[in-house]
């Protein structure tokens, strides 16, 4: 008796781990809101709305010749690491990695990163990551 009990409730086992991530996944799927379920954007902030004008960066371009310098400011607090933006990384106009700065709440007072390129032209992203909302992605034209 006690081995068919063992039986049944391993092939329960066996079921409930196959639908129930099945489940769980596409329950997941429904929640997730955002711009490519990945960042958030001011046109699409998803359950993030309220947060826009202090988690967005913004991207200032200076042009010097060949040489380019993007300021990137988050007006985001700093509050040691309890809620801080975490890092800024750029990418290029095919969204691949070019640089990023990491920052140290316990030091950084405020999230600007100063970036340097030469000979660049066309769409240039920015990415923001927050510790509790999440990554932001804004865009400018160099």
């Amino acid at each position: 008796m006690e081995r068919r009990n063992f039986i049944r409730l391993s092939v329960a086992s066996i079921g409930a781990g196959i639908v129930a991530p099945a489940i769980v996944l596409a329950d997941s799927e429904k929640q997730v809101k955002g711009a490519s379920d990945i960042y958030y954007t001011k046109e699409d902030p998803g359950r993030w709305s309220g947060k826009v004008e202090t988690h967005l960066p913004s991207i200032e371009i200076e042009k010097a010749g060949r040489k380019i310098t993007l300021k990137v400011v988050t007006a985001h607090e700093m509050k040691g690491y309890e809620h801080y933006i975490v890092k800024h990384v750029l990418l290029d106009s095919n969204h691949k990695f070019l640089d990023e700065h990491m920052f140290d709440p316990a030091k950084d007072k405020a999230a600007i990163s100063t970036f340097t390129l030469q000979d660049y032209s066309g769409p240039i992203y920015v990415l923001s990551m927050c510790n509790k909302h999440d990554l932001w992605l804004n865009a400018a034209e160099v």
